[in-house]
């Protein structure tokens, strides 16, 4: 019998946590960016996705086997140095 296609969504997503997937949201953004070329939207975007890694529980983000990174303090630490980063790439940016 054929599996429906949310149990095959399903069964891909349990591979992955939520800092994969906020990870992926950071690239996908990045990419919708680019092409306005503006820095003040790269630096809003880069504090929002530091500061949900960073209050999103470490429980959260513990790593499965296709996860992107080793440990939950490795994705703090990631959200860590986006919001170190983002107030750089907002003050420099002009528009």
């Amino acid at each position: 019998m054929l599996a429906s296609p949310l149990q095959l969504i399903d069964s891909f997503l349990l591979n992955y946590t939520i800092g994969d997937v906020l990870l992926l949201g950071f690239v996908g953004g990045l990419v919708a960016i680019l092409p306005q070329r503006s820095l003040r939207m790269l630096g809003l975007h880069t504090i929002a996705l530091g500061a949900l890694l960073v209050i999103t529980p470490a429980s959260a983000m513990e790593p499965n086997s296709a996860s992107v990174l080793a440990s939950s303090f490795q994705y703090k630490l990631f959200g860590i140095v986006l919001l170190v980063l983002a107030p750089v790439l907002y003050a420099v940016g002009r528009r």
